[in-house]
């Protein structure tokens, strides 16, 4: 055999074996129990009608079995495994589940997993997370001494019970519909109670929030409690003082009262005059405006053309120029003195109207002579309103 031939048999000798290995290896994986199963320890209390063999559900459903069941003290260990597709919270309990009063039972896992850390294998739980179903002896037991404390020997060894029941059947003998409605109006009371916990509990929050605002400011609150308490005191020390002061402030509303019953014609005058020159005043606010306005330099005026040293008045009147004015056309002579006081253009109008136009001059001609003097036809001599004028 050639050296090329020692080295291919060689090298085929070892991919056989690499292939074996390959093999073994897959096997031990497929077949190993560790690696596609968990183990899980519970404690229980007692296991009544749970062997070996059992099942270990989730929902209901097989996913494991019962490996050891063993007496550990006070205590029963229960080996189990199930498979390791399937997750188990961390936090889960193990419970025996009784399908039917005789009959083989079950380890349930629940809760059911929906998310988070799952249960690591090997897992041990004590006696506080299982639970055991109650036996029916036991409430048979239940029920014997519940029978036993209530008996002659017991709670009506001198009667007690009996007298109560009595008592009970009397006074409600002939309330049984009044006894029906009252537990029917408890549901409905129980019902809107339900219906409305979210503003319930909302009351019962706002409660909470005043109490604690309250707690917060107990220095003012205690301060205000105290003044509220100095005041009080004041007056129920003065309260004679208070009640005198009512009493005369009700003998001063009775003279105030028969004053104006008394009075009430003169007073309803007033008020109506007074209402008036309120009117009237809104209604010449301008010119009243004017009039305050202008005042001041009219009387500083006044005040310079008074001579002390002669004890007169000096200004110029232009009494003949104004006079002969008057004379010749009142009417245009007081319109340029509105005009000068900056009076409403209407007044002018109204001046004219009121006062007669002069006379005609001899020589004027035919169409000046025929010209007709305008009567006044209307005089205010109310004042603008200030005073009254009886018809």
């Amino acid at each position: 055999m050639s050296e090329m031939d020692a080295k291919m048999a060689g090298f085929t000798r070892i991919l056989s074996a690499v292939a074996v290995l390959a093999v073994v290896v897959a096997l031990v994986l497929v077949f190993l129990p560790g690696h596609r199963e968990k183990h899980l320890t519970a404690y229980f209390p007692r296991t009544v009608s749970l062997y070996e063999g059992s099942d270990v559900r989730i929902l209901g459903v097989p996913v494991g079995t019962v490996d050891s069941v063993t007496p550990s003290g006070t205590d029963v260990r229960v080996r189990m495994s199930y498979d390791a597709k399937y997750k188990v919270p961390a936090d889960a309990k193990a419970v025996i589940i009784s399908p039917a009063i005789v009959g083989d039972r079950y380890v349930q896992l629940t809760p059911v997993y929906h998310s988070g850390p799952v249960m690591a294998d090997g897992k041990v739980l004590r006696p506080k997370r299982t639970a055991t179903p109650l036996e029916l002896d036991e409430i048979y037991k239940s029920v014997d001494q519940l029978m036993v404390a209530l008996g002659p020997n017991g709670a009506n060894k001198h009667g007690a019970l009996t007298h109560l029941l009595n008592s009970t059947a009397k006074n409600f003998a002939g309330q049984g519909a009044q006894f029906h409605t009252t537990i029917k109006n408890l549901a409905r009371l129980t019902s809107t109670l339900d219906d409305n916990k979210d503003q319930l509990f909302g009351t019962a929050r706002q409660i909470e929030r005043f109490v604690n605002a309250l707690a917060k400011n107990d220095k003012t609150v205690r301060h205000f409690n105290d003044s509220l308490t100095a005041s009080a005191d004041l007056l129920k020390d003065e309260r004679h003082d208070l009640a005198a002061a009512l009493h005369n402030l009700g003998i001063a509303m009775q003279q105030v009262r028969s004053f104006v019953k008394q009075n009430k014609h003169v007073l309803s005058k007033n008020i109506k005059g007074l209402d008036q020159i309120s009117k009237i005043l809104v209604k010449q606010r301008a010119a009243l405006d004017e009039v305050l306005t202008d005042a001041p330099d009219a009387l500083t005026n006044l005040f310079h053309t008074y001579n002390p040293a002669a004890g007169t008045l000096d200004t110029r009147t232009n009494l003949g120029e104004n006079i002969s004015a008057l004379t010749a056309n009142p009417a245009s002579l007081l319109c340029a003195l509105v005009h000068q006081a900056k009076a409403p253009k209407k007044a002018c109008s109204l001046i004219k109207k009121a006062l007669p136009r002069p006379a005609p001059h001899a020589g004027t001609g035919p169409a000046e002579s025929s010209r007709k003097v305008v009567q006044v036809e209307h005089i205010d001599r109310s004042l603008a309103g200030i005073v009254e004028v009886r018809k």
